[in-house]
């Protein structure tokens, strides 16, 4: 059985509904908190590829350093938006569960039930 990953920020409504979805379920997924242990830029980049997504697709727009670090003149460059979420990582959206090659945004938390 693959190890269930979740990226969570327990400060974070939709985040917590996630992990307790995966609870109900039987599932005890190693839980990383990503704004205290951020994952690195190949871990983002990985994580991007089995979305099937962009990087600026996993940004939060709101968050003050997607303003003062300019990055609605950067979304078309991966590297600087891959590059900007690994040194702040307030920008990831969340939650993310990854399960072997597979990841889903729990944005609603039940979208990660496509993959367990």
């Amino acid at each position: 059985m693959s190890t269930i990953t979740i990226y969570h920020n327990p400060r974070c409504s939709k985040s917590r509904q996630t992990l307790a979805l995966l609870e109900e379920r039987g599932v005890s997924p190693t839980v990383v908190e990503y704004l205290s242990d951020p994952p690195s830029k190949a871990t983002l980049k990985r994580i991007v590829k089995m979305l099937s997504v962009r990087p600026i697709d996993l940004v939060r727009r709101r968050e003050e350093p997607f303003k003062t670090l300019g990055l609605a003149s950067k979304q078309d460059d991966d590297e600087a938006i891959l590059n900007a979420m690994a040194r702040h990582p307030i920008l990831i959206e969340r939650p993310i569960v990854i399960k072997g090659n597979k990841a889903a945004l729990g944005r609603p938390p039940e979208n990660v039930l496509e993959i367990l």
